[in-house]
């Protein structure tokens, strides 16, 4: 059964406590989202937290997406640019499926509400991304038409004797 995605959903405590949930199982089983397991709900919360205030500041948006039980099992935040001379483009963060659910094409399904989404965000014309290498998931996102546009070797840090690339990725939207 495909996942039903809602941008902007309303947050209440179950919605918190669903996506705080998801994250600790993506990271729990390998994904690269901001944290490397083994990882617990506390020490995901304040990133939540964070992610939630930029929301209620209108800097952030979410797009949120439900399986057939209404339980989270898919999010993208898109955060937008502060500095005048980016503000025609938004920044995709914590692109995520519950592990449950890979193998399904929802996370191709993500990327396409991701970009209808950001189509009807006024003055958009790109959404960039970034993510953790040695995973293939530029591979993937490539695959969603995103184009590899940068790449700092060994930027990201995930235990001292393990660093990998962060990579840029961009889909232009015109």
């Amino acid at each position: 059964m495909p996942l039903t995605f809602h941008l902007d959903p309303p947050l209440t405590p179950t919605l918190h406590d669903g996506i705080l949930t998801l994250w600790t199982d993506v990271t729990n089983a390998g994904g690269a989202v901001g944290f490397v397991p083994p990882v617990t709900r506390e020490a995901i919360r304040p990133e939540l937290l964070r992610h939630l205030t930029a929301m209620a500041e209108g800097g952030h948006r979410l797009l949120l997406g439900l399986d057939d039980t209404g339980t989270p099992a898919a999010t993208a935040f898109f955060s937008f640019n502060t500095h005048r001379l980016m503000t025609h483009w938004v920044w995709l963060y914590t692109v995520m499926v519950h592990p449950s659910h890979q193998g399904k094409g929802y996370g191709r399904d993500l990327m396409r509400a991701a970009e209808t989404a950001a189509r009807g965000f006024d003055g958009i014309d790109a959404i960039r991304l970034s993510c953790r290498g040695g995973l293939g998931l530029e591979r993937f996102y490539a695959s969603c038409g995103y184009k590899e546009v940068g790449r700092v070797p060994g930027a990201i840090r995930v235990a001292p004797d393990d660093h990998r690339d962060d990579i840029t990725m961009l889909l232009p939207l015109g």
